[in-house]
């Protein structure tokens, strides 16, 4: 997927840059650029630096990556925390921007970020998270790029805390264990065979149900051939929405969406049928009906469905949002 979120150590990339969170004078510090330049080499990076000399705030340049998987070393000094009064939000942006502009410059077809300046500079998770993702997503609305947010642990992540407790009270009044449900059916048919209800008229159960058989019935024969690609595409041309606007929302690499479009019965992943429907704003009942062309469906015996459940009835369709939220939760990201 063309942004991803991953638990790991930046050194361990294998991508075509890293992004060292530097310092103005290019010389080797604590925290992550310390790890940087203990796994590149000290003294080679050391000396590339030097040569460089100093790198303005905000500004970006780069390097050799010596002994790392990756071929470049973008080193870019955010700025460091004073309150939010010294145009902090501004820089920071600034260092996202440059560091991908210098990518794409020397034709880097993926990079990983740390979170910059939030370590030893101060700068809140939270807010320093919002920038990061907010750069990178506008960049990939007009680029094609794998980009990476590599962070270290869950402590090191900064997704905002009255976002994930309302995240955890849905889940909690909504999931249900496979097991608790397995017993709650069962108990259910004992408690219907043992107790009939007297209320209302078997009839009336009879014409509803006949109802409810036959409108699933017209429904699926309407559909019946109807394959995921088939499905998915009217339903890009009914929101009025580009092939770009939508792979771009899904979080979908462009390749992978050209093989969607070409091969009329390709099966996706669960996880990019979803990005899909997030990507076109779809209700519950729209998304359910567009993992069924996929032989899939939203259930509650699913923390991952609960969450995406708990996003689309708030609106809230911002797919970088709902990763920030699954990988807090440890579930898969959407995308693909």
């Amino acid at each position: 997927m063309p942004l991803e979120i991953v638990r790991n150590d930046i050194t361990q990339m294998k991508v075509d840059a890293i992004v060292n969170a530097a310092n103005i004078q290019l010389k080797m510090g604590g925290g992550v650029c310390g790890a940087i330049f203990r796994a590149a080499g000290a003294e080679e990076l050391q000396a590339a630096c030097d040569e460089i000399g100093s790198c303005q705030v905000g500004q970006a340049v780069i390097t050799k990556a010596f002994k790392l998987p990756s071929t470049y070393i973008i080193h870019t000094p955010g700025p460091m925390w004073q309150g939010g009064s010294k145009n902090e939000a501004k820089l920071l942006q600034s260092s996202y921007y440059h560091s991908l502009e210098l990518a794409m410059h020397h034709k880097c077809e993926s990079i990983a970020f740390p979170l910059i300046s939030t370590g030893i500079y101060g700068y809140p998770k939270e807010e320093a998270l919002q920038i990061a993702v907010s750069m990178i997503s506008s960049f990939l609305m007009e680029h094609d790029m794998l980009i990476y947010l590599v962070v270290f642990d869950k402590a090191s992540f900064g997704v905002s805390q009255k976002l994930f407790t309302s995240i955890h009270q849905y889940i909690d009044e909504h999931y249900v264990d496979e097991t608790e449900t397995t017993f709650s059916r069962s108990r259910n048919i004992e408690l219907y065979s043992a107790e009939p209800i007297q209320d209302v008229p078997e009839e009336l159960y009879e014409i509803e149900e006949s109802r409810h058989v036959h409108s699933n019935l017209a429904d699926l024969v309407n559909h019946l051939d109807e394959s995921f690609s088939n499905r998915l595409f009217r339903l890009i041309d009914a929101r009025g929405m580009t092939d770009v606007e939508t792979y771009k929302r899904a979080n979908i690499d462009r390749r992978l969406f050209s093989k969607i479009r070409n091969e009329v019965d390709y099966t996706p992943k669960k996880k990019t049928a979803i990005a899909f429907a997030i990507a076109l704003q779809l209700n519950v009942d729209e998304t359910i009906h567009l993992l069924s062309a996929a032989g899939y469906t939203l259930t509650h015996s699913s923390k991952f469905d609960v969450i995406i459940e708990y996003f689309i009835n708030e609106s809230n369709y911002n797919i970088h949002e709902i990763n920030e939220a699954l990988f807090m939760f440890d579930q898969p990201l959407l995308g693909a």
